[in-house]
């Protein structure tokens, strides 16, 4: 029985292309200082310049004592932090690598929700009797319709 010849090869191709791929994301990585961002350091927001206006708003704002980036925007659930802290990561290094995110950047709806609950969370004595609407079928209110630019301050 005859081999064909790429049949060889295709261990070595294998492990070219994931030293490749696995080489150009430790770079970057290290580069973007992807480390920082496992932190719960505010500053780590702002290695990526996109972030500069957000961060310089929230140390005008009122949760700059009391919140960091991470008690507003990620879960508080361990796993369910690093699962946020990862997808947001890839699709702001992709984004800002491939320059195609939208300028000034906007909350995504999932993202949105992380924030309320976290509102709701930290403000739950203080919200409890008035987070629902009966005109709006008993929903949730959306902490962020009318205080917007508490976390972040004015700008």
């Amino acid at each position: 029985m005859r081999r064909r010849p790429l049949f060889g090869f295709w261990p070595l191709i294998l492990s070219v292309s994931l030293g490749i791929f696995f080489g150009l994301a430790g770079y970057t990585f290290y580069h973007a200082q992807g480390a920082s961002y496992l932190s719960n350091d505010p500053a780590a927001c702002v290695n990526c310049h996109i972030m500069r206006d957000q961060y310089d708003s929230w140390l005008k704002g009122s949760h700059q004592h009391v919140a960091t980036c991470n008690d507003c925007h990620v879960p508080h659930e361990f796993f369910r932090k690093y699962i946020s802290k990862a997808e947001n990561g890839f699709w702001h290094s992709k984004g800002f690598t491939l320059q195609d995110f939208h300028e000034p950047i906007q909350i995504k709806p999932h993202n949105r929700a992380v924030v309320q609950e976290n509102c709701v969370g930290c403000h739950e004595g203080l919200v409890t009797l008035i987070a629902t609407h009966p005109g709006n079928d008993h929903k949730m209110l959306d902490c962020m319709h009318c205080h917007a630019g508490v976390g972040h301050g004015p700008k």
